[in-house]
């Protein structure tokens, strides 16, 4: 339902019917002949194209469904194992659980724009660092930058003896004292 251009909801079984409304200073009620189908608070003169949505006007099979920490932990289980190991730290970094929602949620919805695999090696990459608890700010870059396909890379060639270190030959060394 519309009303001075912000939406209002009402039941899904009375979607398109002819309602009534009664409206106050702080409130609007829709009514059906005489029965009150729904109330909302009214948003001010200066907010247009808002939505105001009762929980009890979804229907069932499309309620919001809240994030929480095992919901995240399975779609990082849908993307591998070191995606896992990230949320987990997040979650053991928070001191409250709800506290790690929002960074979880920020590293996980890198899979959408960069895909699964990509978020997945750069969990990779994160986890080989130093960082205790990477999130968003680290597999960003390391994204943006494709370092996870370099890593990948480096990672799985073969380490001969012979290129264990970086050694300088005596040239070098006899350059530097001329």
């Amino acid at each position: 339902m519309t009303w001075k251009k912000s939406f209002y909801s009402v039941p899904l079984k009375h979607v398109g019917a002819t309602v009534d409304l009664r409206i106050t200073s702080t409130v609007l009620e829709v009514y059906l002949q005489s029965q009150r189908l729904s109330s909302h608070p009214i948003f001010p003169s200066t907010m247009v194209n808002q939505y105001q949505t009762n929980d009890a006007d979804i229907p069932p099979e499309r309620k919001y469904r809240a994030w929480d920490a095992n919901r995240l932990r399975g779609w990082a289980h849908c993307i591998g194992p070191n995606t896992v190991e990230v949320i987990d730290k997040i979650f053991i970094s928070a001191p409250v659980p709800e506290q790690g929602i929002n960074p979880a949620l920020a590293v996980l919805r890198l899979s959408s724009k960069y895909g699964a695999q990509r978020l997945e090696n750069a969990c990779f990459v994160a986890l080989q660092s130093r960082i205790k608890s990477p999130r968003y700010a680290h597999l960003h870059p390391i994204l943006l930058n494709r370092q996870d396909e370099h890593w990948k890379d480096t990672a799985l060639a073969p380490v001969s003896e012979e290129s264990s270190g970086y050694v300088r030959g005596s040239d070098y060394y006899a350059r530097k004292n001329s």
